[in-house]
């Protein structure tokens, strides 16, 4: 889930050459890929988007930390991934309509939450859009407006319902051939979650995890709340936010229009796409940023809720306990949950906050 979030923080970051950044922000716009899995300390790749690790403490065995994370984060690349065929994720799709496959309990795990957020939006979040993904190709190089034939071919092997688990045996079953599983609306958030049980094993009380704009600030900026700038969807800056969020201890995810899209004879297709018509969403929103403790509810829900759209997104965080939000509208109309209020400040006076 690509995202543009800017957090202000006192730590420092490698950056990217041709990214203009003030004093004291790290930029989340998305990098070009590298053919390279992995880089030094700080940064690597996941499911094709750049990790960023930001570990505040002076007195961290940082090098030490940094190699945990990179060897567990590589090892979920590698169960999760659709682009390599040894794969778990690969190998439950490639048996589609055969048999059911055993798979680890990072993989069932996921898959498994996921079908709850399945059921809670009526289907608009499923990860059995694999194969739509794939169809229109948004952010590759293969990226095209499919035909009407092939959406509705492809929007026939959409149905979680038709995800057969048994936790017995710890198996995944895709009842209908040529049905595909694509974990990328949920698996960064567990992967962040998973990073931040490494800093905790570890005692580090104040560290900043980018996963592709998936962020978790761990612990508080020298004692006070880090502040997050929540990116302006309007904006062709990267660098432009509406809002400061403060927060400590929390994951903030977003899922919007403006990062994945491509323009085809004067229409513009974002990524977010509907399991209904198979056309990318569209409704009064351009971003739904989701805050929590947890990143891959968080993950879950910032796709799940921009798929319901404003009214029927926000009736579901009022009534999830622990987790607020923040709405934008294509109006600049900026709708939030009850726990947002005192934490949001708006910068941006072409903004007006509802609630």
């Amino acid at each position: 889930m690509l995202v543009s979030i800017l957090l202000f923080s006192a730590c420092g970051v490698k950056k990217d050459k041709g990214v203009k950044e003030k004093p004291g922000e790290v930029s989340q716009k998305q990098e070009q890929q590298s053919d390279e899995k992995m880089l030094l300390q700080d940064k690597m790749f996941f499911l094709n988007s750049i990790l960023t690790l930001n570990i505040i403490d002076e007195d961290a065995d940082k090098d030490e930390i940094y190699k945990k994370v990179q060897e567990r984060v590589q090892e979920l690349e590698e169960k999760f991934t659709i682009n390599a065929d040894s794969s778990e994720v690969s190998e439950i799709n490639q048996n589609a309509g055969i048999r059911p496959v055993k798979v680890s309990k990072d993989t069932y795990y996921v898959i498994k939450s996921s079908i709850k957020y399945s059921e809670l939006s009526g289907g608009k979040f499923d990860i059995t859009v694999g194969d739509l993904v794939k169809l229109w190709g948004i952010g590759t190089d293969k990226e095209k407006v499919p035909s009407d034939d092939e959406i509705k071919s492809a929007l026939a092997k959409i149905d979680y319902r038709k995800i057969v688990l048994d936790d017995t045996a710890q198996t995944v079953f895709l009842q209908d051939e040529g049905m595909v599983i694509d974990l990328g609306a949920i698996a960064k958030g567990y992967v962040a979650d998973e990073i931040i049980k490494i800093l905790e094993e570890n005692n580090i009380k104040s560290a900043i995890v980018n996963l592709g704009g998936n962020v978790y600030v761990h612990g508080s900026k020298n004692g006070k709340d880090f502040k997050v700038g929540i990116r302006d969807p309007f904006s062709q800056d990267a660098n432009a936010y509406f809002g400061i969020y403060k927060t400590q201890d929390e994951s903030i995810v977003t899922s919007g229009v403006y990062e994945r899209y491509f323009i085809k004879n004067g229409v513009r297709y974002h990524h977010i796409l509907s399991t209904s018509t198979g056309y990318p969403i569209d409704n009064e929103l351009m971003s739904t940023t989701i805050l929590t403790k947890n990143s891959m509810v968080a993950d879950a829900l910032s796709t799940t809720t921009f798929a319901l759209g404003v009214d029927d997104g926000l009736k579901l965080i009022e009534n999830t306990p622990g987790v607020e939000a923040i709405f934008v509208t294509k109006d600049k109309k900026v709708y939030i949950t009850s726990g947002v209020n005192k934490k949001l400040e708006l910068t941006n006076k072409e903004y007006e906050i509802l609630q």
